[in-house]
């Protein structure tokens, strides 16, 4: 069955905002795994995805992330394109979707994987306190951004003003045919 059939286009637009979202979302979980792996396990040697084992479980747990992580990236833009190329993208649901998906990664690895599972930690050999404090609010700050530009979607595709286009009020897509056509950059 084609996927385009379970998802809704805007009114009058052709685009479809809960896809662009959902996509995205799938995008910014990865990115957010990327830069957890590279950062965190990589470069700084903080921690491994799982520590409550050898060094070689470590760094195998952390090719199977970085596995996940590749192909959730991969299959995130294949189907971005599609959306592109169908030109059913709606980038301001796409936006809120990456922010989302970026927040959601990072609470998800501090509160389930750090404290509830506790297959790692943010750092070892120092107080963890404010390393979790700050690793957990800045992925509730990356949700919340999100969930505003959720809010902003949804209104601005209530009005009908630039729907879809990912642009600001007065930057004139609205008035050009085609406009919004959904790219993110």
């Amino acid at each position: 069955m084609n996927a385009s059939a379970h998802s809704h286009p805007a009114p009058g637009t052709g685009r479809e905002p809960r896809r662009s979202m959902v996509v995205c979302g799938l995008v910014g979980v990865a990115v957010m795994a990327a830069v957890d792996e590279i950062v965190f396990h990589q470069i700084l040697h903080w921690h491994h995805f799982y520590d409550r084992s050898t060094l070689g479980i470590g760094l195998m747990s952390d090719g199977l992330l970085h596995t996940g992580e590749l192909l959730a990236l991969v299959a995130g833009f294949f189907l971005y394109a599609d959306l592109r190329r169908r030109r059913a993208l709606a980038a301001d649901y796409a936006w809120a979707g990456f922010f989302l998906g970026l927040g959601v990664f990072q609470l998800f690895d501090g509160i389930v994987d750090h404290k509830l599972l506790r297959l790692h930690q943010v750092r070892y050999g120092v107080d963890v306190t404010p390393y979790e404090w700050a690793w957990n609010i800045a992925g509730l700050l990356l949700l919340l951004v999100g969930v505003v530009l959720t809010f902003r979607a949804a209104r601005r595709g209530s009005v009908g003003s630039g729907s879809g286009s990912g642009l600001g009020p007065g930057s004139g897509a609205e008035s050009r045919p085609g406009s919004g056509s959904g790219s993110l950059s």
